[in-house]
């Protein structure tokens, strides 16, 4: 018997949205109907609310993801420019030995001019390289791969999940 008056009744609730005119004929299923209704404005079952809120976990799950994608590409453009600086800096060191050994074996060589001038050249590779790696060392330590955003939205979104009112 119930199973036969709750479509009825939900006919009669979806009908009074519509049209209150033509529930005056109907009165008594009408009336239980939006009795129902009247409290929440709408009956769901259960389905249709585990439904909403598997529905809503899944799409705040794919926010939390889209955002520490964003926050791991940014964090990765620093520890790339910190990385490329070091590289900078190892490949000013490979033309500070090679200056180096050149002003070695032309010290060696031929004692005044060539080595001075090739010594000179070496020490501003030295500077150089001493350049890049303090600012390369600088950008990685500045790099956070602690994902601060990502971390700060999953604690609201725990503390919501404890209490979805507030």
């Amino acid at each position: 018997m119930s199973g036969t008056d709750t479509p009825t009744g939900s006919h009669a609730v979806t009908g009074t949205a519509g049209s209150t005119g033509s529930t005056g004929s109907t009165g008594s299923t009408g009336s239980s109907g939006s009795s129902t209704g009247s409290g929440s404005g709408e009956t769901r079952s259960l389905g249709e609310i585990l439904t909403e809120v598997t529905t809503d976990l899944s799409e705040l799950f794919k926010q939390e993801v889209a955002l520490a994608k964003v926050e791991l590409k940014q964090e990765a453009g620093k520890a790339g420019k910190g990385a490329g600086m070091l590289a900078g800096a190892g490949v000013a060191a490979v033309m500070l030995l090679v200056f180096l050994s050149l002003a070695l074996m032309w010290l060696l060589d031929d004692v005044l001019p060539r080595s001075a001038s090739a010594l000179i050249v070496a020490g501003l590779w030295a500077l150089v390289a001493a350049a890049l790696a303090v600012v390369g060392r600088t950008n990685l330590r500045n790099a956070d791969p602690a994902l601060p955003q990502t971390q700060q939205t999953l604690k609201e979104d725990a503390r919501w999940a404890k209490h979805p009112t507030s």
